[in-house]
């Protein structure tokens, strides 16, 4: 039977080695910030309550954090005197709390929520320290997990107060950790010092408090690419790398073609359905939803955009907010798209610019049209009706209207609604000046 369960998530890093104004755990993935990768495999462990420790002029964090769910606790440390420390900020949320804690890094986005799942498997099999652990090729920089002669947890040494041989062990500490009780943890917290390297309060030493009090300290594996900690620019683009092999192989899985994969890059929240087809060089943002049967075209770019069943985006398509294609429709190469809805059957074939615009069913923009929109101050809506054609290299002066059916002949400018089923033409009358040219040539050879 499972407990409830606390999350303490700490936020509190500046993360000086990313180099940036921003708090690491802000930086995107996948098209989110690292924390909510966090605390997304959190509440997909079912936690009951989750508290985010931040720092000092870190509001933005709060924010992010309170984004994802109203519900989150969110504390302050207000002085960066290690890990234990972080945890003490959060006591308000554990002190009287009747389940297990557990205790997650902002900085781990490619956590599972199956491996927080396990820790809690262990807490109600009675454990009352679980630590994550995972081999390093390279331990430089970790803390390392002591063992007993049985295998047994004993002890976590940070490597600034290891030994040479400490040192050598390859076995290291992920960070994260889970308690039996918040009682558990306010005791042993009350009794962490920092008489270390660093002068500061660690959370590890609570496992060797725990194992000289007799109690049941445990240690399950993980693989060391799931804990990765973002600390650097060249950590994040790693962790990109992982969490992108991951949605790829999730959206194939479920029954989406990608041509090239490595080549098709995707979002935390992106939603692909059924016999889909992406072919190569295809960059898909948040917000993005392409239902059966759709086929997207190489060298496309979507954000916060809805493609229909059976639509056919690109080559070289860009759909931008508020993009909603209805199904059968057909957008090709060098189109641009945003807040607009293309209705069921519709194309935009080549070469066109629709903003703030509703195109009707079945209707067909010919190439080089724009939906002017702006005028500077304000943005306008266009709206086209059923059926209607649009000749190529046409503009549509916002406000107006193109009623059901009608057609504007090619290369005009249309500032006034136009009825349905009229022709609408601003083109100039068409001269002609025989022999002109021949004469141009030879006056321009006498100079």
């Amino acid at each position: 039977m499972q407990i409830s369960a606390l999350a303490i998530v700490l936020a509190a890093g500046k993360g000086t080695r990313m180099k940036s104004d921003i708090p690491k755990v802000m930086h995107a993935l996948a098209g989110a910030p690292i924390l909510v990768h966090v605390l997304a495999a959190a509440t997909a462990a079912s936690v009951d309550e989750i508290c985010v420790v931040v720092g000092p002029d870190m509001e933005e964090v709060g924010d992010i954090a309170r984004s994802v769910d109203p519900k989150i606790h969110v504390v302050l440390q207000a002085e960066q005197r290690g890990t234990a420390d972080a945890v003490k900020a959060a006591q308000n949320a554990f002190a009287g709390f009747g389940g297990s804690v557990i205790v997650l890094y902002g900085d781990t986005p490619l956590l599972h929520a199956e491996t927080i799942n396990r820790i809690r498997r262990e807490l109600a099999d009675g454990a009352d320290i679980v630590v994550i652990g995972f081999e390093a090729k390279d331990p430089t920089g970790y803390g390392r997990l002591l063992l007993d002669e049985r295998g047994r947890l004993i002890g976590i040494r940070e490597e600034k107060d290891a030994s040479a041989e400490e040192r050598a062990i390859t076995l290291c500490n992920s960070g994260i950790m889970g308690f039996g009780s918040g009682k558990t943890l306010a005791n042993l917290l009350s009794r962490i010092g920092n008489a270390n390297a660093k002068g500061e309060f660690y959370l590890t030493d609570a496992v060797t408090l725990a194992h000289a009090g007799a109690l049941d300290t445990r240690m399950l594996r993980a693989d060391a690419s799931e804990v990765l900690g973002v600390n650097s620019r060249a950590e994040l683009a790693q962790a990109e790398a992982t969490i992108q092999h991951r949605l790829r192989d999730k959206v194939m899985e479920e029954g989406a073609t990608l041509i090239a994969p490595e080549t098709v890059f995707l979002s935390h929240d992106t939603k692909i359905g059924k016999d889909v087809v992406i072919e190569p060089n295809v960059f898909i943002g948040p917000g993005v939803v392409i239902e059966d049967r759709a086929t997207v075209h190489a060298f496309c770019h979507f954000v916060e955009a809805h493609i229909g069943a059976n639509a056919e985006v690109g080559p070289f398509a860009r759909l931008r907010p508020g993009t909603e294609l209805g199904s059968k429709t057909k957008v090709g190469n060098f189109v641009e798209i945003k807040t607009s809805e293309i209705a069921e059957g519709a194309k935009v074939p080549h070469l066109t610019y629709v903003g703030d615009t509703s195109v009707g069913v079945r209707a067909n923009i010919g190439a080089g049209t724009i939906t002017c929109n702006y005028d500077g101050f304000a943005k306008h809506r266009t709206e086209i009706g059923a059926g209607a054609f649009i000749g190529s290299n046409s503009s549509l002066v916002a406000p107006v209207k193109i009623g059901e059916g009608a057609y504007v002949g090619s290369g005009s400018v249309i500032s006034k609604d136009v009825p349905a089923d009229a022709l609408a033409l601003t083109r100039a009358p068409h001269e002609e000046r025989p022999g002109w040219a021949a004469r141009f040539r030879k006056l321009k050879k006498r100079k």
